[in-house]
């Protein structure tokens, strides 16, 4: 029986040491465990710089079959398309304020549309997770990850789709739990490679139990 999570580089596994450190295959060992079935397992859909169009382009690439017997369906995306537009905004564009509201809005359209079709091809439910916030002694970063993660929630709303409030499962334990964490602010993104944006071992068992704890109950294999 599987689950598929679906997103960018976290999702991918990016900050943890080795594959089977990352949270999908973290929390499908927890879902074995505690419902004694082997056959449990993750398949993911995910890569580093993937925003919510290249996630959504993948998805209809891949087709519905592959979704028609999960059983539960996590989407853990966004931080791309924030990033994306914070980096054009730094390069002196004319009103960066715009073009950071446009993408946020462009996030919302291709995120509803990616849950749609994932909901035209599974019964199963679907977890949208909200970003937790790896710069969080930057104003900038702070009014940005609650943006994007407003238009999350909003899109959860209207589509009637489970939000996870991950992002609060790191607010306070961002040295804990991001790889290569310095000052949590977003002068490291100048100085540190990789960048320190990632969870750690620990950061990605912090969100396989977060998931776990709102998927468990809804599980059925």
């Amino acid at each position: 029986m599987q689950f598929m999570a679906m997103g960018d580089s976290i999702t991918y596994g990016d900050g943890a040491t080795r594959p089977w450190f990352a949270y999908p295959f973290v929390l499908a060992r927890m879902l074995r465990q505690t419902r004694h079935d082997e056959k449990i397992c993750a398949q993911i859909l995910a890569a580093p710089g993937w925003n919510s169009a290249t996630l959504y382009a993948a998805t209809q690439a891949m087709g519905p079959l592959p979704l028609h017997k999960k059983r539960a369906i996590v989407i853990w995306v966004g931080g791309d398309d924030l990033a994306y537009a914070g980096l054009a905004a730094a390069e002196g564009v004319p009103n960066p304020t715009r073009v950071v509201t446009s993408a946020l809005k462009r996030y919302g359209t291709d995120l509803a549309a990616l849950v749609r079709f994932v909901r035209t091809s599974t019964t199963a439910p679907i977890y949208l997770c909200t970003q937790y916030n790896p710069f969080p002694n930057s104003k900038i970063a702070v009014e940005g990850i609650a943006a994007l993660n407003a238009v999350t929630e909003e899109v959860a709303t209207r589509t009637g789709t489970l939000c996870v409030p991950s992002a609060g499962w790191f607010a306070g334990r961002e040295r804990a739990l991001i790889a290569g964490y310095r000052t949590g602010t977003l002068a490291d993104a100048r100085v540190s490679y990789p960048l320190p944006i990632h969870p750690n071992n620990a950061g990605h068992r912090v969100i396989a139990e977060g998931l776990y704890g709102a998927i468990a109950p809804n599980f059925r294999v």
